[in-house]
């Protein structure tokens, strides 16, 4: 077989109205650009024909703005599966002209498999190399490829030159086998490598291969402000504190970190405190903090599946392969958040709320109940699982005008049965082996801003001598105060008392 080498707008016309396309990507490290646009425009040119033009999108998790974005403008989304970060298409999936269904990241690659979401139409894969024997090497994410390969009729070729091909080795690609034939995934320390450095495929399945040259679409971190560095140092006293009595080993234990600002502030922090050795991480996102503390030697080895980094560090990353290559392996989202290996290895889960309740409920995806945010990512696949699962949130937003910490949360998509510790900036909620009364009075304690605790003891005084004191009627009065006044600091409990 030869390559077949074509435009970008030549790969978007073989994309047909109702085809079902899987994109390769983890964040927008790894995510397909130049077809994506291409398919956009040709959505756009068949609109102004007054022909219907929507594809459904199955991705690893959010992408770059080529592609959500891009598609999204066009309105050539019909369904958008399991997570999405782009505002264009929060937008669309929050006015219900896009459907999508949020889903445990760990579990998409196997329900592909199953066919629990159809039948896919295209792989739209991003590579730094691909030869003729159908050997596919991916960039910096690995995310879903595998499995959509494997499951795609067809498939095209972002060729990046913006990624060298020296990154073969880096990843460990590695799919279990479907029940009931499926076995322990063999890893027991992250370091451990399970699989191959390429994709396999049958190469009359790659019907076109577009060469660009485009860095991924990962924007910057914010630098450290006085909230998210007391977030993080709430988190490194803690985890020293717990490494001190005893209940972490003494080589401590792989930490898994969500992504953000709050996020890089913890490892910034754990990177810091010389009271926490130097550690491993199994997580899905390898951000600025982690590169950073590897160089200093804070981070001796990191397990993700995907490099999301600032673009001049990706750039010095690739500049040093030598040194990141036995430091970084690059995995499945399958494997990188498997609820298997995460309790096997005993993960450090860190991750941050949208808003959490006096009970220890977590909230990570919708604004107010209704509104999606990003999704739920694959924090549940760690929380559930973990040695220690943490949950990190500023105590107040909207300068003020909303506590993070409320009665009740207005979706849930943690219970407090997974949730241990709660930290925000103004202190550290243990949650473990407390009773619903326990959790309240630390939470409000501990956690909440200090215009928000006297409303919030008042509530718990409702809610009487109970073993859960929860007043229905009461329950969501600050959100609605929110809603009506635009701050939660005018709730007025009378108000909401039947």
């Amino acid at each position: 077989m030869s390559i077949k080498f074509m435009t970008a707008g030549e790969a978007a016309s073989f994309i047909k109205d109702g085809d079902v396309i899987g994109f390769s990507g983890f964040t927008p490290a790894g995510a397909c650009k130049a077809i994506p646009k291409a398919i956009a425009d040709k959505a756009v040119a068949e609109h102004n024909a007054g022909k219907p033009f929507k594809v459904g999108v199955i991705t690893g998790a959010s992408t770059g703005d080529s592609l959500d974005g891009s598609l999204a403008r066009a309105e050539a989304i019909s369904f958008r599966t399991p997570y999405q970060s782009n505002n264009d298409l929060r937008k669309l999936i929050n006015a219900g002209k896009a459907n999508f269904f949020d889903s445990h990241l760990s579990v998409v690659a196997q329900n592909i498999r199953y066919g629990f979401l159809g039948k896919i139409d295209w792989a739209v894969m991003e590579a730094c190399d691909v030869n003729e024997n159908g050997e596919i090497v991916l960039t910096s994410a690995v995310g879903i490829s595998p499995s959509i390969c494997r499951t795609a009729d067809k498939i095209l070729i972002e060729l990046n030159r913006r990624h060298p091909k020296e990154l073969r080795g880096m990843h460990d690609i590695y799919e279990p086998a479907d029940p009931p034939y499926r076995k322990e995934i063999p890893i027991y320390r992250p370091s451990d490598r399970i699989g191959c450095a390429v994709i396999q495929v049958d190469p009359k399945k790659i019907v076109g291969v577009v060469e660009t040259d485009l860095p991924d679409e990962v924007g910057g971190f914010k630098e450290l402000d006085p909230v998210t560095e007391k977030i993080g140092e709430n988190v490194s006293n803690f985890l020293a504190s717990e490494l001190k009595a005893g209940r972490i080993p003494k080589s401590f234990l792989p930490i898994q970190s969500g992504v953000g600002n709050i996020a890089n502030a913890v490892l910034y922090s754990l990177g810091e405190n010389k009271e926490i050795p130097a550690f491993e991480m199994y997580t899905e996102v390898i951000q600025d903090a982690v590169i950073n503390l590897m160089q200093k030697g804070r981070i001796t080895f990191s397990s993700g599946c995907s490099l999301t980094v600032s673009p001049s560090l990706l750039q010095e990353i690739y500049q040093e392969l030598n040194f990141f290559h036995s430091r970084i392996i690059l995995r499945p989202q399958e494997i990188s958040n498997s609820p298997e290996v995460a309790r096997r290895i005993g993960i450090i889960s860190i991750n941050t709320a949208i808003e959490a309740d006096l009970f220890g409920n977590i909230n990570s995806t919708q604004v107010l109940g209704t509104k999606m945010m990003n999704g739920i990512g694959g924090s549940g696949d760690f929380t559930r699982n973990a040695y220690i699962s943490i949950f990190t949130t500023p105590s107040v937003a909207k300068d003020g005008k909303i506590s993070s910490i409320v009665p009740m949360v207005s979706h849930v998509d943690h219970s407090e049965h997974s949730v241990q510790i709660l930290i925000t900036e103004q202190g550290v909620a243990d949650l473990r082996s407390k009773s619903p009364k326990e959790k309240m009075e630390l939470i409000i304690n501990n956690c909440v801003h200090p215009e928000y605790k006297d409303m919030l003891r008042e509530y718990v005084k409702i809610g009487g001598e109970t073993h859960t004191p929860q007043t229905l009627s009461a329950c969501f009065g600050m959100h609605t105060t929110f809603e009506k006044t635009g701050d939660m600091r005018n709730t007025n409990w009378k108000n909401y008392m039947v």
